[in-house]
């Protein structure tokens, strides 16, 4: 069975949308921690004796709790090493609980019904600032059973990460703030500028290039209210016009307006004629897809009504004629290359 997705959007008309979904402010973001511990109490699926690292670190804990052992006489298979990785939220208070990631990193065959032992999580710079234990949950099943089959060697603990170490940020007292929007474009970044400076009736937001914007705090107003009240403005927003192709998928994704000029493409055995008329031609044998778009099966062209020749309606044609997904993408990537397709075209 051969399995093709097409996914149109609009992508290329200005839309409302709010400050919030399309910028970023700087220096508000999560950070990435990290540790190294044992997950116990495995049935039998824990690390084997190959994995030298375990039990090592099986005799340092150990050692640890007053209990001298050499590694090489620990036989134990319920127990792991594991890698444990979390986002640390910004603005995070001590105490606060979050979910950590637990993955293998010996030859364990399953963390299912282990337990995530105490685990230190650093930061890039090397400082601890929260601690991780519990319960680890692997989702789904794994062996016989119900339900749909999980990945046994990573797992979740919920709620299992407490903030030890806070990371220090002083919004309040700042008269200043810079907005980093998520994809550069001058329109955005004039319009978010314009929107601002509207609302307060001031020069509080500067355009300094297309992806920042600089805030000065207006008067009577506090930096949080006056991020907040930023964030939920809307504005024209306006995304460029892309084609994306997933290769490994076979996913394309476009806007239904993005246009196609007439082009003659040859992939492989399929040779592919598109054509734009004012009238669309029907020839025999031709099979309409609607008013403005007509098939040719017998000499595989494509009959489109000027004005509607996009990538919309040439996926349809190309996956109506048997094109397999690999042919489809080969061709709009020849098009692209022959110029019949002016807008960016990004394989992922």
């Amino acid at each position: 069975m051969r399995i093709f997705i097409l996914l149109f959007c609009l992508l290329t008309i200005a839309q409302a949308t709010r400050i919030s979904e399309v910028a970023n402010i700087v220096g508000v973001r999560d950070n990435q921690i990290i540790g190294y511990s044992l997950v116990v109490g495995l049935k039998k699926t824990g690390d084997g004796t190959t994995s030298k690292f375990t039990l090592q670190s099986i005799a340092n804990m150990l050692k640890a709790m007053n209990i001298d052992m050499n590694p090489v006489d620990i036989k134990s298979k319920n127990v792991a090493a594991v890698v444990v990785t979390a986002k640390f939220a910004p603005f995070a208070r001590q105490g606060d609980a979050f979910d950590v990631t637990v993955s293998s990193i010996g030859d364990a065959k399953s963390l299912e019904g282990g337990t995530l032992l105490m685990t230190p999580l650093k930061g890039v710079d090397g400082k601890i600032y929260a601690l991780a234990q519990g319960p680890i949950s692997i989702g789904g099943k794994n062996d016989k059973g119900a339900g749909v089959e999980s990945h046994p060697t990573v797992g979740m603990v919920y709620g299992g990460g407490l903030v030890e170490r806070e990371i220090a940020q002083d919004l309040y007292h700042q008269n200043s703030a810079t907005l980093s929007l998520k994809e550069s474009n001058f329109a955005n970044a004039v319009a978010i500028q314009n929107a601002i400076n509207t609302k307060y009736r001031s020069h509080a937001a500067t355009a300094i290039d297309p992806r920042t914007i600089q805030l000065q705090l207006p008067a009577n107003k506090s930096m949080v209210e006056f991020l907040a009240e930023v964030q939920s403005l809307n504005i024209d927003y306006t995304q460029d016009q892309k084609i994306i192709i997933n290769e490994r998928t076979g996913t394309i994704v476009a806007g239904v307006d993005v246009e196609v000029k007439p082009v003659v493409v040859t992939q492989g055995s399929l040779t592919v004629k598109i054509l734009s008329q004012n009238e669309v031609s029907k020839p025999a044998g031709s099979v309409a897809m609607d008013k403005s778009l007509v098939i040719g099966l017998n000499e595989n062209e494509i009959f489109t009504e000027k004005g509607t020749t996009t990538v919309a309606n040439i996926a349809r044609s190309l996956q109506k004629m048997g094109a397999t997904p690999k042919e489809m993408i080969s061709i709009f990537q020849a098009m692209k290359s022959a110029g019949a397709i002016s807008v960016d075209l990004e394989v992922i």
